[in-house]
């Protein structure tokens, strides 16, 4: 997976406006996907469990209908997805966008889901790089990133 330098600057977070009213909502909007879609690479910083933030490491992600899923090539108990698997907390940003998640363990899914996000993997990265994250041992490390819910106009 190629690497890019980290964003010298965070990239503005998901923010409330002032003075106008609002729901709460855990969903991406349809300009978050599209950020998220077109970025090469997601960095992702997994929470501690006092809030603060370890390492940014670029994965790359996919997006599958309205949902945003990343995979490692092995399952594992280390590195950032160990600490993610445990934390189920992170933030993530690409160019356009920052913002806190929740991670959700979804392993292999359902068939129509693993072949939806195998599918985005090498639409996305072509059939030659996105060899190693459409395999069986590569889907049982899918993981969704749900928004964190916060104020968003009604």
């Amino acid at each position: 997976m190629p690497r890019l330098p980290a964003p010298d600057a965070p990239q503005p977070a998901r923010q409330p406006i002032p003075g106008k009213s609002f729901r709460m909502t855990a969903t991406w909007s349809p300009h978050e996907l599209q950020c998220i879609d077109t970025a090469r690479e997601l960095y992702i910083a997994v929470k501690r469990a006092d809030g603060t933030l370890r390492r940014w490491t670029p994965i790359w992600v996919v997006c599958a209908g309205t949902q945003v899923y990343v995979r490692t090539w092995y399952r594992r108990d280390t590195g950032w997805f160990g600490h993610a698997l445990r934390s189920r907390r992170a933030r993530v940003r690409v160019p356009g966008l920052e913002a806190d998640v929740t991670i959700e363990d979804v392993g292999e899914g359902t068939a129509e889901l693993g072949e939806s996000i195998d599918t985005a993997y090498g639409t996305k990265y072509g059939s030659a790089g996105s060899t190693s994250m459409v395999t069986a041992s590569a889907a049982t490390t899918t993981l969704r990133l749900i928004p964190e819910p916060e104020a968003q106009p009604a």
